[in-house]
């Protein structure tokens, strides 16, 4: 099928980026054919379904560099007990026991409600981390079901971890690895782990030689907190990086995540051996666990990305955090500007080439038909000098009308296509409730 997305702003982004007024994107299948002025792409596919983008602009689809789709059913519950203050607390009284209280139909919905959330975000790849040990074999099938459903792209893994049951999800980890392969382009897989502080050596060996087996790259969340660190020094007298490396963890399929508390040694490593990290600053912020030395990362050339780690599935918000974040935590008004963007618009489709073996990220004939189709009138002249401006300042605030993944309009006029949102909130409603008493019990 062919489809003429027409009369909006188009900004191609891409090494070449182009804005477009009134221009037109047209796509065929899974594919982006032709891009240009509306009235030629009129005259050389006069045939094609024509969609109205006018008092709209035109994006490359978002993407999520990680994220936690089954913390949704936490949304809304009261923590027992006193506040947690401090990170290894907030483990432990809530998101250790918000995986353990997950049944299968949680799962299912934790993943179908965020889903609906990235389509109505315009986020049509997102790279998640799962953990429910209360229900943990064939639990990133019932994932991918939902994602198939929702239309979006995304890699999968099971969080491998000792804090329950040596080596718990090794197995759902290589079963899925092995079943997905290379991947189909909208579903990929890789080796997952929650972090330094919970892994014995043992698990990380078997971990690590099932990902380089199958030659995917770990996923991992490190030094987020201090304690990961001084775990590290404590147990195996060398700081997290150096350990993941030493056992095999990093290379350029894998994904540290948070990497807040690494010094310049660790960053150095990270830098060899080509690993990539995901930014993750609203979580940062919420947990209060630092910030991440992001300029130091760069200055390495080290392929930094930007991830939501289950804040929320809007994208634009998180780099619009990360570029505030960084201003205040310099103290210096004349960065981020150019770095916050560049996360999410380049740094997250070079990361995601790794991980499904395509070029995301970019309008441009033969790349993947994946768009994002916000509400947006231009106050000011919008040209490729100053589409960052109207990004961070007016792109930000703007409702995104409709959402397309491979070629599929997932959601148009606001209204989503793909997924019965009214029905799917009404249902986890239901079972939320008894989740939360679970989770009470434990």
């Amino acid at each position: 099928m062919t489809t003429r997305f027409e009369h909006g702003i188009v900004v191609t982004l891409g090494p070449d980026n182009r804005v477009i007024w009134n221009g037109a994107v047209v796509t065929e299948d899974e594919k982006i054919v032709a891009v240009g002025n509306a009235v030629e792409m009129k005259l050389r596919f006069p045939n094609a379904e024509a969609v109205d983008c006018a008092g709209k602009i035109v994006l490359p689809g978002f993407i999520c560099a990680h994220h936690h789709f089954y913390s949704t059913m936490a949304r809304g519950m009261a923590i027992p007990g006193e506040p947690a203050s401090n990170f290894v607390e907030i483990l432990e009284r809530l998101w250790w026991k918000v995986d353990r209280a997950l049944l299968e139909e949680d799962i299912t919905l934790s993943a179908q409600i965020p889903l609906i959330e990235c389509i109505r975000n315009g986020t049509t790849t997102v790279i998640d981390h799962h953990a429910s040990p209360g229900m943990r074999d064939g639990s990133l099938d019932l994932i991918e079901a939902a994602v198939r459903q929702a239309g979006i792209r995304t890699s999968l893994c099971y969080e491998v971890s000792d804090r329950n049951e040596m080596g718990a999800g090794i197995e759902e980890n290589e079963r899925f690895i092995k079943k997905i392969g290379r991947g189909d382009g909208q579903i990929a897989a890789m080796m997952g782990l929650h972090a330094s502080f919970t892994l014995s050596d043992e698990t990380l060996e078997k971990c690590v030689g099932i990902a380089k087996d199958n030659g995917v790259g770990c996923h991992i969340h490190v030094a987020e907190d201090l304690a990961d660190r001084e775990d590290s020094l404590n147990k195996y007298g060398m700081p997290v990086v150096h350990r993941l490396d030493k056992m095999g963890a990093s290379g350029a399929k894998s994904l540290f995540i948070h990497c807040v508390h690494i010094d310049e040694s660790e960053m150095d490593l990270i830098a060899a051996t080509h690993t990539s990290v995901v930014h993750n600053p609203e979580s940062n912020m919420n947990n209060a666990v630092g910030v991440t030395k992001l300029f130091e990362l760069l200055k390495r050339n080290i392929l930094v990305g930007l991830g939501s780690d289950g804040m929320s599935s809007d994208m634009l918000s998180q780099m619009r955090c990360a570029y505030l974040l960084h201003r205040l935590a310099n103290h210096d008004p004349r960065v981020a500007f150019l770095e916050a963007p560049k996360l999410l618009l380049e740094n997250n489709a070079e990361i995601c080439e790794r991980q499904f073996g395509i070029r995301l990220g970019e309008i441009a004939p033969d790349h993947p038909a994946d768009l994002a189709i916000l509400d947006y009138h231009p106050p000011t002249l919008l040209n490729e000098a100053n589409f960052l401006g109207h990004l961070i300042f007016g792109l930000v605030d703007a409702t995104v009308d409709t959402t397309v993944c491979q070629g599929k309009i997932l959601m148009r006029g606001k209204q989503i296509l793909s997924m019965d949102e009214e029905r799917i909130a009404a249902r986890a409603r239901e079972l939320a409730p008894q989740m939360w008493q679970r989770l009470a019990a434990l």
